[in-house]
């Protein structure tokens, strides 16, 4: 069994914590048993392990979000990288072809499908292991896990299942009938009469079948390949390219806790304290969350069921019952993340302006993890210049190795090549000056800091 978790979207209506980096999976509120504020991919991830699947599993995503997953997750996860983001049938079409042209998987091999963020209890995972055999027992050409509705929802998909068969295990399943998308409440009171279930956006199958796909679309089932013609990929759900036109699907039912945090009404009911972050809120504020980012207190008094949200991308305070408006209220497209995790650390954008002359100054506090590296890189348009505040690193810049301490400035002109490894943690003053300041202006010869000191020498 081979497991893909499709890690995805902006996470709009979670502003302003989620922006088009750091996407609702990211965000560190849920509250773990060790007391630690996890995020909901971290949830899952440590899910996986217990159920012994992390081992099996792949990540595809975007490139914005892989210094992210490799934050949270670590660096020795596998990860597959769009090209561009076109839905999950590409997605899930560019990993096929992965684990069967560059790992070698069998065509027999029963693939998983799933979004890295479903808010479920642990025994959902035991469902993932039953599918596989319903899969291989009945030859179906997709299996689905199907959430037991507690209440009529016209927010969800609906699977509507035929008899129940049973296997000699005891695994229960049934052919699936049709799909139902997103009734009116009163459709939804008749489908759960008729034991259909809530669609989780699970799905299972032989990876021969996903590769067949691909050779009768006329694409490429090489990976090297797929991704140079990822552009020709149909840019469409794998729900209604591929699901909802298979002849012969299966589904198994999970009951228990299945949520969707992707808004703040929802998010906040896993979130066990009122405050996150610096503030106070009163008691008579009940069912009011604040979440801050910012280092200036927010103190709400006598204002029940908010959503007092903050970081450097901006402020909301919203009615609970409000807060899914926020994609609609707001115009987020050109907005720069202000906050960012990576590989190496994260950083905090603290001011930006731009001069009527086109000139523009960008001030970040940066902060690297003990052991962890920038690349080697320069900038065409920028120069920078870097005040330690903390810490203690080392740094090359143009092939020359030095020690960095707190107090030391650091000029880095245009086209200078400089990378810094922190050997404690460190926190730097960054500002760069320029005429284009974009993450884009990064030109990266190295990422390993032994491959970086070679080059130096």
């Amino acid at each position: 069994m081979k497991v893909i978790l499709l890690s995805g979207g902006s996470g709009k209506r979670l502003w302003p914590l989620s922006n088009d980096i750091r996407s609702k999976q990211f965000l560190k509120v849920l509250d773990e048993q060790d007391g630690q504020p996890y995020s909901m991919v971290q949830r899952v991830w440590k899910q996986l392990e217990s159920a012994k699947l992390q081992d099996s599993a792949i990540l595809a995503t975007s490139r914005p979000q892989v210094e992210m997953l490799q934050s949270q997750l670590g660096h020795d996860i596998e990860i597959i990288v769009e090209p561009e983001r076109r839905d999950t049938f590409p997605a899930i079409a560019l990993a096929a072809g992965y684990l069967y042209s560059v790992k070698g998987v069998s065509l027999n091999e029963v693939i998983f499908v799933l979004p890295v963020d479903p808010y479920v209890e642990d025994h959902f995972f035991a469902k993932i292991k039953d599918l596989e055999e319903v899969v291989k027992y009945t030859e179906a050409e997709i299996g689905l896990i199907g959430v037991t509705p507690d209440h009529p929802s016209e927010k969800f998909g609906y699977i509507v299942p035929a008899d129940e068969n049973v296997m000699e295990n005891g695994t229960k399943y049934s052919k699936v009938e049709c799909f139902i998308e997103k009734p009116r409440e009163e459709k939804a009171t008749q489908l759960i009469e008729q034991r259909a279930l809530w669609n989780c956006g699970v799905f299972a199958f032989r990876l021969e079948y996903v590769i067949n796909e691909l050779i009768s679309r006329g694409l490429p089932i090489q990976y090297d390949e797929l991704l140079k013609q990822y552009d020709r990929i149909e840019k469409i759900s794998f729900d209604y390219a591929v699901v909802e036109k298979a002849k012969h699907v299966v589904v198994t039912s999970y009951k228990g806790s299945w949520k969707d945090l992707g808004t703040w009404n929802t998010l906040t009911e896993e979130i066990k304290k009122p405050l996150v972050g610096k503030g106070i809120v009163t008691e008579d504020s009940f069912n009011t969350h604040v979440i801050n980012e910012l280092d200036i207190p927010i103190t709400v008094i006598g204002s029940p069921n908010l959503i007092v949200a903050a970081s450097p991308d901006g402020i909301l305070v919203s009615d609970k019952d409000s807060s899914p408006r926020i994609k609609e209220v707001m115009k987020l497209e050109d907005q720069r993340p202000m906050y960012e995790e990576r590989r190496w650390g994260r950083y905090r954008v603290l001011d930006y302006i731009k001069y009527p002359d086109g000139r523009e100054v960008l001030t970040k506090r940066i902060c690297v993890s003990e052991g962890r590296n920038l690349s080697y890189q320069y900038h065409n348009k920028r120069n920078e210049v870097w005040t330690v505040i903390s810490g203690l690193g080392e740094m090359v810049l143009n092939g020359k190795v030095s020690l960095l301490k707190a107090g030391d400035v650091i000029s880095i002109p245009l086209e200078a090549k400089h990378s810094i490894r922190a050997i404690q943690e460190m926190e730097i003053i960054e500002v760069q000056t320029g005429s284009e300041l974009v993450e884009e202006d990064i030109v990266r010869l190295a990422l390993d800091w032994s491959e970086i000191l070679e080059m130096s020498y």
